[in-house]
């Protein structure tokens, strides 16, 4: 585990030899893990779409799955100051997050196993995601990243319509979009938004919920193999995860929230000698003192319901299983 400094020049030095590698960054890039492939430890495992260096399985046993959330009233609590700093102008968008103690007869390997998710990450029986979001991906001189904003319940009536109609969803996500033009704009050019506001159906525990998302793309210099970790600095925290404007945001967070984030939120992803993939770290559980704990949130604005963003907090604590 490399800090800060060394950990993107690791990373820089692995893409300018074009060696296949995995990296993972934590959300305030203090820890960054980054390897070969070639010699990855075999209590490391991954899946990015279609890479993956595990055998594909599907689970028979029942999970059980209990959880302690924060209690509403301390939630609520918290939402009041993130909106006294949105008053004031300090935040137009924070992602609050709570930490959930949880209790299940899975173990953290088992979880990543059997987990349905197109971005998954399991590290040395510390901590596990199965996260819907992708961070960025880089196919030949494009990069593109895909801001996931806005979730409700698949099985509510016309939930499609609702979402995206909905005012206070749409100007979290107009919101995040135009953060990510401007980061992109930092390391790329000829920004461009090629998909806004799409749905995409997510198995959530024995409940479907919609996430609507958009596509913004951007021209790399042709040397950037060359400055991954350099690329990836520029661009972290992750806006999705933050909020805008980033910097007095992450800022507000570390005030607010009564938890480390650690890994929770941050991203990971694989080099492959010529594209890259990553995905942001949520849908995330992890072992402190042999206690699992679920993270999660959701972004809160100026016309968020304490109630609402509170249900959509318990709503994200789910394990996908994939059953034979």
């Amino acid at each position: 585990m490399f800090d800060k400094k060394n950990g993107f020049e690791q990373i820089n030095a692995l893409g300018q030899n074009r060696t296949p590698f995995l990296f993972i960054i934590s959300y305030d890039q203090h820890k960054i893990f980054a390897q070969p492939l070639a010699t990855l430890e075999d209590d490391i495992l991954y899946k990015l779409e279609d890479w993956r260096n595990y055998p594909v399985k599907k689970c028979t046993k029942k999970l059980i799955f209990s959880t302690s959330p924060v209690d509403f009233i301390h939630y609520k609590k918290s939402l009041e100051k993130v909106l006294e700093q949105i008053r004031s102008g300090n935040t137009y968008l924070l992602n609050l997050t709570f930490k959930t103690a949880l209790k299940t007869n899975y173990s953290l390997k088992e979880i990543f196993t059997y987990a349905r998710a197109k971005f998954k990450l399991y590290y040395k029986d510390e901590f596990t995601c199965f996260s819907p979001e992708r961070f960025i991906e880089i196919e030949n001189n494009t990069i593109a990243t895909y801001p996931m904003k806005g979730t409700i319940d698949a099985n509510i009536p016309h939930a499609k319509e609702k979402i995206l109609t909905d005012e206070k969803e749409m100007a979290e996500h107009i919101m995040i979009v135009d953060l990510m033009r401007n980061d992109l704009s930092i390391i790329g050019n000829q920004v461009k938004v090629e998909k806004f506001r799409y749905v995409e159906k997510i198995i959530a525990g024995d409940k479907a919920l919609l996430q609507v998302s958009s596509k913004i793309t951007a021209t790399l210099p042709q040397t950037w193999k060359d400055n991954i970790g350099t690329l990836l600095s520029a661009l972290l925290p992750a806006g999705s995860i933050t909020g805008t404007p980033k910097k007095s945001t992450v800022n507000i967070i570390k005030e607010i929230e009564n938890f480390e984030r650690g890994f929770y939120t941050g991203v990971f992803g694989i080099f492959d000698g010529q594209s890259l993939r990553s995905g942001v770290m949520i849908r995330f559980i992890e072992k402190e003192n042999q206690t699992l704990y679920y993270k999660s949130g959701g972004g809160i604005t100026i016309d968020s319901d304490a109630k609402s963003e509170y249900i959509e907090l318990l709503d994200k604590i789910y394990v996908p299983l994939s059953f034979s």
